[in-house]
């Protein structure tokens, strides 16, 4: 499959299926806990009805039919077979938008803005507003290779990514990214490839220098202060992926159920959802997402990345010279650790968009869908 590229048609044994609703059926359940919140994770509650809905109501080929619909593809690169989706606008002028997930998000994450991006004038956009869209799985993500070797960090993804845009024919593009693909869409900023124009953020790497904090007003005392809490209460999962992800392998691989809680508790946790994620997601998208780490058995492979880039940021991390590449940045209040623009600024050699949106939070995507496709017709419609 070296330098071609093949279309990947998605057809899980049926047997896979029922093995996992035999596993939902012998489901061992904790205790609920000491508390009746969400302080200690998940509640016992919200996760039985989770799992009711994917043992008995759920219905993994609606899923399967929209993936194969998307132009669903396969191609080697550095080694790896990487999934993607590829999913041209019918605009002639359409402007090539890689967009990369993080975790525990999938290519799912932007299902809801692939229609506004690809057929604007349908959803209330011009014609001059059309994207074409290139959406990969990480490697190790869904249905893309599991590395086999120490080295998949998000600078190597960056460099694979540039390898799959050039591949597509592709001359001239621009990339989005959050969580973990806005650190892969950083890395690309930085590169500043041949054919890069511009990219998008919804979330910032960077950290106020200890003078920011120093200074901070009103406002940035509230961002210091969620950035406080997520580090005290919500990263667990965090630091023990950057430290020991093959403690929670075992786990992630063996037990439906333990894979959707430990998901589960990220969509609780860092949404715009005041810790009731159903007020966004619906279950069915939530447990769509689930199911690219479930049968692909990507659980552990996925969670292996803050490892490999926490080896990497050893090494030198980020450039510390501003970004040559023009970028916009959109801060969604739920996101937990966010910047101000002047926290921003020194970062970014050409920050041609900057906003505070109302509501969202770290899915943005998937949370907030109209503001998303705003935010990047706003940041690029200056740069095609």
């Amino acid at each position: 499959m070296t330098g071609h590229i093949e279309p990947f048609h998605l057809s899980v044994p049926q047997a896979e299926l029922d093995d996992l609703r035999a596993r939902l059926l012998r489901t061992r359940w904790p205790d609920p806990g000491t508390v009746e919140d969400a302080r200690q994770g998940p509640p016992l509650a919200r996760i039985r009805a989770l799992v009711e809905r994917w043992r008995d109501g759920y219905d993994w080929r609606r899923c399967e039919a929209l993936l194969n619909g998307l132009g669903s593809s396969r191609t080697e690169i550095d080694g790896l077979g990487i999934h993607f989706l590829h999913i041209r606008s019918p605009e002639p002028g359409a402007l090539p938008l890689l967009l990369t997930h993080g975790w525990p998000g999938s290519v799912l994450e932007f299902r809801h803005v692939i229609g506004p991006l690809t057929q604007p004038v349908a959803h209330g956009g011009k014609t001059s507003d059309a994207f074409h869209l290139i959406i990969p799985s990480l490697p190790g993500f869904g249905f893309s290779d599991k590395p086999t070797e120490p080295g998949w960090h998000i600078g190597r993804v960056a460099n694979a990514w540039v390898t799959l845009m050039r591949r597509l024919g592709y001359a001239r593009w621009a990339a989005q990214g959050g969580d973990w693909g806005a650190g892969v869409t950083t890395m690309l900023g930085h590169m500043a490839p041949e054919g890069l124009m511009g990219i998008h953020l919804n979330m910032v790497m960077v950290q106020p220098t200890p003078e920011q904090v120093a200074n901070a007003d009103a406002h940035e005392r509230k961002m210091l202060a969620d950035a406080r809490r997520y580090d005290e209460q919500f990263s667990g999962y965090y630091k023990l992926q950057n430290t020991r992800p093959q403690s929670v392998a075992f786990s992630l691989a063996d037990s439906p159920v333990g894979l959707a809680a430990w998901i589960y508790a990220l969509f609780q946790d860092v949404s715009d959802s005041g810790g009731e994620p159903e007020r966004v997601f619906t279950l069915d998208d939530m447990l769509d997402d689930i199911m690219l780490y479930w049968l692909p058995n990507a659980g552990p492979s996925s969670v292996r990345l803050y490892w490999e880039s926490a080896q990497a940021m050893k090494q030198g991390g980020m450039p510390a010279r501003p970004m040559p590449t023009p970028a916009g940045i959109s801060m969604f209040p739920g996101e937990q650790v966010r910047v101000s623009r002047r926290w921003a600024e020194p970062h970014f050699a050409h920050l041609v968009h900057f906003n505070e949106l109302e509501r969202g939070g770290h899915f943005a995507a998937l949370e907030q869908p109209a503001a998303f496709v705003k935010e990047l017709r706003a940041t690029f419609a200056g740069l095609r």
